[in-house]
């Protein structure tokens, strides 16, 4: 099909989110008739994907929108797009009557707000991060791209202020029950959590979840804030928030290995409520671990967590494992668990810029399945949740199922998350893969094979 017409189309300033517009190019590829399609952002490295792809597309500036399509009818395709798009954007009669506010500043003034979230490109999130601490609100930063140095200014004015900033690049936040970024369904519960690492929240929250038991508050404070550069400001003050919350009878401290002098520090806080410490490293506990830890000292039963074996003779014997994995908290734990192979974590900021995150887009953990080997055991996380791709095993089971190489999933996520996580449990062992809902068992199983 690639002598068929194609077309590329620039719109001029119309911006929509990388989430909308990876579900809309997904959409017209599977369209009978369409060859390929890529509706994006005109991005440095989306113009390099489609050039790469044989379109020809003409000089754009960053903010302009790209609709580039290869079919047998190329107008109804791009009318579908056109459909789609309109579809998502808010009309008209919805917006209010006056001028919406600019600034963070601004909209802190006109609205009772208790919290900013800030999701913009990471040369822009400093200053709307500012914006929301100097009118004395705390502020989830959801983008990455900040440098150390801008981070630490930004926790130093907020220790300042008496606010708490949770990230940059905090990917889950959950506060009083309300999740934001990607978060799981949750219980309400006596565990508060702060996590330096989006999906080692997960990882705990779910479990504690099949245990029976729910969470208070889940307060991300960014990957680097336990680095030498950051030193820790917002998990301290998180630590001293959930301290002072009557609803929190145990907190979980949960990061990938940290600056040694910082975890020394945090050792050094006085704080009444009982603290397990799941600070990956050598010698400490994997997250599961310390999970088993808060139940037993909340005197809570200890299950067995669930998992689907691989349907027996599905295989061959393997001599290596690959990590292809969407959280780098669970890399990292997956790696040390297993103790030999080759990981990726394809949610780092080199592989998200200017495209979705690899828990809303499969496209390059699919490509990489597509290169795996007889001889690979090939292990990756699949997150479920609010805000992450709402069917995964609809993009990933059929890759999985196609691969030579043997697949462990590590499948994170609660029975209430909307993916159904039975469902998707069903349909990767359908397709050949053991599934764990604890990675750490996951890695050892994935071990165990070589």
């Amino acid at each position: 099909m690639n002598g068929l017409p194609q077309t590329v189309l620039v719109r001029r300033g119309a911006y929509h989110d990388s989430v909308t517009l990876m579900r809309v190019s997904r959409a017209l590829s599977e369209l009978p008739g369409v060859a390929a399609a890529m509706v994006a952002m005109a991005t440095e490295l989306n113009v390099s994907i489609l050039r790469e792809l044989g379109f020809d597309v003409p000089e754009t500036d960053p903010g302009d929108l790209l609709i580039a399509v290869r079919a047998r009818d190329t107008r109804a395709a791009v009318e579908e797009a056109d459909r789609q798009l309109t579809a998502v954007r808010p009309r008209e009669t919805d917006q209010p009557a006056d001028q919406p506010p600019l600034t963070t500043r601004s909209a802190a003034t006109r609205v009772e707000a208790d919290l900013v979230l800030v999701s913009t490109p990471g040369e822009y999130a400093f200053f709307e991060a500012l914006d929301a601490i100097e009118a004395g609100l705390p502020v989830m930063i959801f983008s990455d791209g900040v440098s150390p140095a801008a981070e630490r200014r930004l926790k130093e004015l907020a220790e300042a202020r008496d606010v708490l900033v949770m990230g940059p690049d905090c990917g889950t936040a959950v506060i009083g029950g309300a999740g934001l970024g990607f978060a799981n369904v949750l219980s309400p519960g006596p565990v508060g959590v702060v996590a330096a690492s989006g999906t080692g929240a997960q990882q705990v929250t779910s479990l504690l979840d099949w245990a029976g038991t729910g969470v208070s508050h889940v307060l991300g404070v960014g990957g680097r804030d336990l680095s030498a550069e950051v030193g820790g400001l917002s998990t301290r003050r998180a630590l001293r928030m959930l301290d002072e919350d009557p609803a929190t009878e145990l907190i979980v401290l949960i990061s990938k290995p940290p600056a040694p002098e910082v975890a020394a520090a945090l050792g050094e806080e006085r704080l009444r409520t009982p603290v397990v410490r799941a600070l990956l490293g050598e010698g400490a506990p994997d997250l599961t671990e310390a999970t088993e830890q808060a139940l037993r000292a909340l005197g809570r039963p200890v299950p067995e967590w669930p998992s689907w074996p691989a349907w027996p003779g599905r295989r061959s014997p393997a001599k290596t494992i690959k990590g292809l994995y969407a959280g780098g908290t669970l890399s990292v734990e997956a790696a040390a668990v297993a103790g030999q192979g080759d990981f990726v974590d394809y949610g780092d900021d080199a592989y998200t810029r200017g495209r979705a995150h690899p828990m809303i887009d499969p496209t390059l953990r699919v490509e990489a399945l597509g290169h795996a080997r007889e001889t690979d055991v090939v292990l990756l996380d699949v997150v479920l949740g609010h805000g992450a791709d709402p069917d995964p095993a609809a993009s990933l089971a059929h890759a999985v199922a196609r691969t030579p190489a043997t697949v462990v999933i590590a499948l994170i996520g609660t029975e209430g998350d909307p993916q159904d996580l039975h469902r998707q449990a069903a349909a990767f062992r359908e397709a050949g893969a053991a599934v764990f809902t604890s990675n750490a068992q996951a890695a050892r199983h994935a071990r165990s094979l070589v």
